[in-house]
C-alpha cells in the first residue's frame, strides 16, 4: 500500500437508482433504495478509492460496516456517496461516509477496509475450499 492513503483522503461517486438497486417486496409503488445495494454501493466507493493507492497485487476487503439508513430514496433518483479516510492503521482502513439524494442525506456512519495481497488470499481461500469438500466427503 502506498504512503498517498492517509487520513483525510476521499471520494465521491454518484449512482442513479434503478430497478435493480431497489426493493420489491412492498410492491411497485413502495420501490425505493434497498439498503443491501447502499451498503454495496459505500463499499464499492471506499474499494475504488483504495484501490487508487494499492500497489500492484494487493485490493481490499470490507471487514466493517456500521451505517444508518435515514431516509427513502426513489427509484430514478441520483445518491451522491462521499467517502474519506479517517484512519490508516497498517493495513486497516476507516472511512466516514454519507449519503444523499436530491431531497435528503439518506445514509451516514463509517466502513472499515482491510488491504489485502491477491497471491496470499488465494491460497487462504483454497485451503479453506479443500477443508471444506473433506468436511463434506
Amino acid at each position: 500500500m502506498k504512503d498517498t492513503l492517509r487520513p483525510g483522503v476521499s471520494r465521491t461517486s454518484r449512482v442513479t437508482i434503478d430497478r435493480d438497486r431497489t426493493i420489491g417486496f412492498m410492491g411497485e409503488e413502495a420501490r425505493v433504495y434497498a439498503t443491501p445495494r447502499l451498503i454495496s454501493d459505500i463499499e464499492m466507493t471506499c474499494r475504488t478509492l483504495m484501490i487508487e493507492h494499492c500497489d500492484e497485487g494487493e485490493d481490499s476487503v470490507g471487514v466493517e460496516v456500521a451505517l444508518k439508513h435515514l431516509a427513502a430514496t426513489l427509484m430514478g433518483s441520483t445518491v451522491e456517496i462521499t467517502v474519506s479516510v479517517t484512519a490508516v492503521d497498517r493495513r486497516k482502513v476507516v472511512f466516514d461516509v454519507s449519503a444523499k439524494d436530491e431531497i435528503d442525506q439518506i445514509s451516514a456512519g463509517t466502513h472499515t477496509r482491510f488491504v489485502v495481497n491477491l497471491d496470499n488470499r488465494i491460497e487462504a481461500l483454497r485451503a479453506k475450499t479443500a477443508k471444506l469438500a473433506a468436511l463434506k466427503a
